[in-house]
């Protein structure tokens, strides 16, 4: 397999998305008894994103589509099954607010990866 067939390999965006969201999900909701800072998660969200958006350009966003709904998508699952969460007032308003928090910071990771990535192949680089 050559690289540009592993660049575009839709199968592996879409399994190295699942993998960091679950990454780093996991962090949230399990280190330290999930009473981990939200800057970290937000540090994270955004290292991977602009890594992703770097690495793959414009299709980095699949990506980083799926490393973001796997933090709300979590609680949401939490919520439901009625597992005890760190997020207050645990409820579908506050998922929905940490969906859209989390969609901001992961579209701004993103932008600033394609940034990087289109920088790059402007100087040769």
């Amino acid at each position: 397999m050559s690289i540009e067939n592993v660049k575009t390999s839709l199968t592996l965006l879409i399994s190295i998305g699942v993998i960091s969201g679950m990454l780093i999900s996991a962090v949230d909701n399990f280190a330290f008894g999930g009473e981990i800072s939200p800057i970290i998660i937000v540090v994270l969200l955004l290292i991977a994103t602009i890594t992703f958006g770097a690495i793959f350009g414009r299709r980095g966003s699949l990506i980083s589509v799926f490393v973001w709904i796997c933090i709300p998508l979590a609680h949401l699952i939490k919520f439901s099954l009625n597992i005890p969460d760190t997020i207050n007032p645990n409820n579908y308003v506050s998922i929905l607010k940490l969906a859209i928090f989390t969609f901001v910071v992961a579209s701004i990771g993103l932008g600033l990866g394609i940034f990087i990535n289109k920088s790059l192949r402007a100087t040769g680089r």
